[in-house]
This record gives structure tokens, C-alpha cells and sequence, in this order.
């Protein structure tokens, strides 16, 4: 302290005179070791107080970056498969003829209060653009920007413990990691990952026709702002927590499982600036559909508040230049499209005779909201239409029902479609009816109870309906298994799904299921 003194600055901080106002107030030299006594406990600590910008919404903004990256000169290289000409999620370099490695770092800062919570939502940030390449994460390097002078070293720890877990939990190994001492708390991770060449998945293959599904809902960004001011409600935060700390894993599975042709996580551009990547850099005209987009409890009504932050002005300088929107639609429903997501879901684009399969098996996988939102229409230099409503010339239905997540209730579904699905499927249909001479009103309780059985519940309308297959099989009821047998297909479940719920009747009942069923199958 004694050369500050002499130079009359501070030599930690020159911006500052010494001796500073906080030594001459509360006799403490911060750049000696000392630390101001803390007066509030440390569960009191609120991380969102120590940031300008929250969560993703850091992010220097789409249109400056594009700026900057135009500037720097290109990688030229036969083994860098995916560099940064094409904006995508992850750097992708082949090392050896069987070793192809996925690169990313992310940070960012808070948009949550707790510690622990940030963590974790930090890993499945920095993760998620691993898995947008149908990659695997294996191993990964912390960085964190924090004002130790501040706040206690156990928000510190608590922030890599919570980090940690989520690491653990994909099955990535932290091997170490870099510390700043920053006036704003800052979190994230550099993730290495491996992804095999026939897996890999970029924002540039998209093609006309093929179809577009997210997986998580949207919000992140207005139900942070709005929770940061005091105006969010609980189920709202609980959603918004939820969905920032699920891996987007399982979804990658499905993705790299059933052919897609081109993926983009939708973190803090918004669905509108990852989108306008992917249309941009596969060289298609995408079309999104208001209705059908999963969205967090409360966002629109927030969103009509004016309850979203500057990032949204910021990522509509980008997309907007390339988009096109239906005459009506409001700046509320603008605002969504426009949010910086954190950890946000996988934007994936599937050939269409892929998408059936590919939403049974997000559904059965732990991935209850993947919904599809919009197609890709025609090739282009690259452009979004946003239109309310589903178009009537899309032909293909949404046939997958979300799952209910484990020991909870069903959640209410994503879109315009799955609404339609739900109805249908809940809706009795005359089973056993058929030479029974049964009277009207004992058929009137049956089909009731029918219809009850049958609706979503803890179990999923589709898994019911395989059900109701087997046990129609296994019990030899030919009007049954004939009735069930055509509302399985209507409702969109494959042939290999059904062979496995025949499987099991056969396993219960024997041969007679078996016959049944191939006597019934080619109807």
C-alpha cells in the first residue's frame, strides 16, 4: 500500500486514488488481502445484482459479431471440417481418420440468483453446442470472472460446484479451468467433444421441405427480466429453472438417430437469429407458425408488458433484415421470437419421412416438449416467413402426444396440433361393440369409462393406445384389436412400435395373439 500512497493510485487499479474511499471509510485495503466484513449472510447474496446484462443476453450482439468475423482472415485447412465461416455452434476438427473433435467455449452471465443453480445452467449451456453437432462432450475447461473483493469465496465455489454437477450428469470430466477477478460474475465452460463423421450435424443442410421441430419451450430471456424486477410468477421461474437445467442429450440422440439434416441450439440470438443462420448458411427459406410454438407459462402476458430486455432490439438488427412477417402479427409475439434464450432447445430440421419416428422417440426419451414449429418451403439466399398458423397445405400431422415427466403431470401441449391429437385421441370410440346386443345405455357407460381410461394422464395417449393394441391382441378381440389397431396408425404410431406391443401379447397369450394380429395387420 505504501508505493500506492507514493504514487497517489491505486496500483491495482489506477482508475482509483490512493488511499480510496473504502480505506478511508471502513479502514480496509482490498489490494493488501483485505476484505469489508460481510453484514448479509451469504443465502442473501442475489448474483443478478452483479451484472449489467443477464444470461445470455451478454452476448455481444449477432449483427457486431457478424461485423467482426468478416474481418478476420479465413482458416484454410482440409482437416477443419467446421470453422467460423458458417456461424455455427461448434468448431469441428478431424484429428484422425477415427477421431473427429467437436470444440466450444461458452460464457456468460447469471440470469438466476442461486450459486449452484447458475452452475449448472452454465454447463448445459456450454454442452448443448456439442450435442447441436451430434456430438458427445468428454472433457471440459471452466472460466469464471468474479468479484472476490465482494462476495464470499463460497458463492464462488458454490457457482463450479453447481457446474460440476451438470458436467457429471452428461458424463464430462472438468480437468481445470481459468479464474478472473471481474467486476461481473461470468461462468462458463470450454467443452471438447467427440462426434463420428456420419453424426455430425451442422446449421448448413437443411433442404426445402424438410421440417423444423424444437425441443424446449421459449422464454428464457422475458421470464429472467421479468423474475430480476419481482413480476414473475412461481410456476413461471419453475419452468424457466427446468428447462435452463436439461441437458439437451437425449434430444441429440434422437436427432442423430433419425437423419436430420441440419440442427442450431437456439441460445442467444433468439429462435429468429439461430434460424436465420441456418436458412442463410443451408440456402432455404424457412416458415415458422406462431401457434404452434412451445412457450414458458406467462410469456406472452409478460411480453405485453414490455418485459424483455434490450437483446431483443439487438438480435432483431441481425434477423430481422432477412424476415418476413404476416400483416397483424403483434410485438408481443415478436418479442418471443426475438429472445435470448439461455440454455434454450435444439432447432432441428428433419426430412419429413423422418419426423413421425423422430417425435415418438423425443417423446419416450424425456423430451415431452419437442414440437414441430415450422418447415423449410424453398431454396434462397436464406430467408424466414412468420405466418400465425400452420399452413393448410402442410400435410403432415403431429401424431406424437408429449410424455408426462416422471411423477408429475402431463404437461399441456406445445401446439395448435398436439391440441387437435389430444382431443381425437380422448374422444371414445365403440369398442367390443359389435354383436355384443349390448342395450345403449350400458354401451353410453362403457364408452365413458372407455374415454377416461384413454385420456393423458401419467401415461401418454400413444404408450395407452400400445397398450390397448396388446391387450386387444392378447384377449382375441377382433372388433378391439381392428378399432385399435386403425386409431394407432391415425394417431401416427409406426409399424415397428406396433410389432413390439404384439411381442408382448404374444409373450401373454401365445400363439392365437400372433395370429390375430397377422390376420389383422395388413387391414
Amino acid at each position: 500500500m505504501a508505493r500506492s500512497i507514493k504514487l497517489g493510485h491505486c496500483v491495482c487499479d489506477p482508475r482509483k486514488p490512493c488511499p480510496c474511499l473504502l480505506f478511508k471509510e471502513k479502514n480496509v485495503c482490498t489490494c493488501a488481502g483485505e476484505r469489508v466484513p460481510l453484514d448479509e449472510p451469504q443465502a442473501a447474496v442475489r448474483l443478478t445484482e452483479y451484472v449489467r446484462h443477464a444470461g445470455c443476453a451478454s452476448k455481444v450482439s449477432q449483427k457486431d459479431l457478424d461485423l467482426v468475423l468478416k474481418t478476420i482472415p479465413p482458416v484454410s485447412d482440409p482437416r477443419l471440417l467446421v470453422g467460423t465461416a458458417t456461424a455455427d455452434d461448434a468448431g469441428v476438427f478431424c484429428l484422425t481418420d477415427d477421431a473427429t473433435v467437436v470444440q466450444t467455449v461458452d460464457v456468460f452471465t447469471p440470469g438466476v440468483d442461486d450459486p449452484f443453480t447458475f452452475g449448472r445452467i452454465a454447463a448445459a449451456n456450454s454442452l448443448s453446442d456439442v450435442y447441436a453437432m451430434g456430438g458427445r462432450p468428454v472433457t471440459a475447461l471452466s472460466i469464471i470472472g468474479f468479484p472476490i473483493e465482494r462476495l464470499p469465496h463460497k458463492v464462488m465455489s458454490e457457482i463450479i460446484r453447481g457446474g460440476m454437477a451438470g458436467l457429471a450428469e452428461a458424463g464430462t470430466i472438468l480437468l481445470g479451468g481459468h479464474s478472473i477477478n471481474d467486476e461481473e460474475v461470468k461462468f462458463g465452460f470450454a467443452v471438447t467433444g467427440l462426434v463420428g463423421k456420419d453424426d455430425l450435424t451442422t446449421n448448413a443442410g437443411a433442404r426445402a421441405g424438410d421440417v423444423l421441430v424444437l425441443t424446449k419451450p421459449l422464454g428464457t430471456g422475458i421470464v429472467s427480466l421479468a423474475a430480476q424486477i419481482g413480476r414473475a410468477g412461481p410456476d413461471a421461474v419453475e419452468a424457466m429453472l427446468a428447462s435452463m437445467t436439461t441437458l439437451n442429450r437425449a434430444a441429440a440422440e434422437v436427432m442423430v438417430g433419425n437423419g436430420a439434416t441440419a440442427c442450431t441450439d437456439v441460445t442467444g440470438f433468439g429462435l429468429m437469429g439461430h434460424l436465420a443462420q441456418m436458412a442463410i448458411q443451408s440456402g432455404v427459406t424457412a416458415e415458422i407458425w406462431l401457434d404452434e410454438l412451445p412457450l414458458l407459462p406467462g410469456v406472452l402476458d409478460y411480453a405485453r408488458q414490455g418485459m424483455y430486455s434490450g437483446a431483443n432490439e439487438r438480435n432483431a438488427e441481425f434477423s430481422a433484415a432477412v424476415a418476413d412477417f404476416e400483416a397483424g402479427i403483434g410485438e408481443d409475439r415478436k418479442a418471443v421470437l426475438f429472445d435470448a434464450q439461455t440454455s434454450g432447445g435444439l432447432l432441428i430440421a428433419f426430412p419429413p419421412d423422418r419426423v413421425e419416428a423422430a417425435l415418438a422417440d423425443m417423446s419416450r426419451s424425456g423430451v415431452p416438449q419437442a414440437v414441430i414449429i415450422g418447415r423449410m418451403i424453398n431454396a434462397s439466399e436464406g430467408r424466414i416467413r412468420v405466418v400465425s398458423a400452420r399452413p393448410d397445405d402442410f400435410s403432415f400431422n403431429v401424431k406424437t402426444i408429449p410424455a408426462a415427466p416422471a411423477g408429475g403431470e402431463r404437461p399441456a401441449p406445445s401446439g395448435q396440433e398436439n391440441r387437435k391429437m389430444e382431443k381425437k385421441a380422448t374422444q371414445p370410440e365403440e369398442c367390443c361393440a359389435e354383436g355384443t346386443g349390448t342395450p345403449d345405455h350400458a354401451m353410453d357407460i362403457f364408452q365413458d369409462f372407455m374415454g377416461t381410461s384413454l385420456q393423458p394422464g401419467a401415461v401418454d395417449v400413444v404408450t395407452k393406445e400400445l397398450i390397448a393394441v396388446a391387450l386387444a391382441l392378447a384377449v382375441n378381440c377382433v372388433p378391439c384389436a381392428k378399432i385399435h389397431l386403425r386409431k394407432a396408425r391415425e394417431m401416427g404410431i409406426g409399424e415397428a412400435e406396433l410389432e413390439e406391443a404384439v411381442a408382448l401379447a404374444t409373450a401373454f397369450a401365445g400363439c392365437r395373439a400372433m395370429m390375430l394380429w397377422n390376420e389383422l395387420k395388413a387391414e
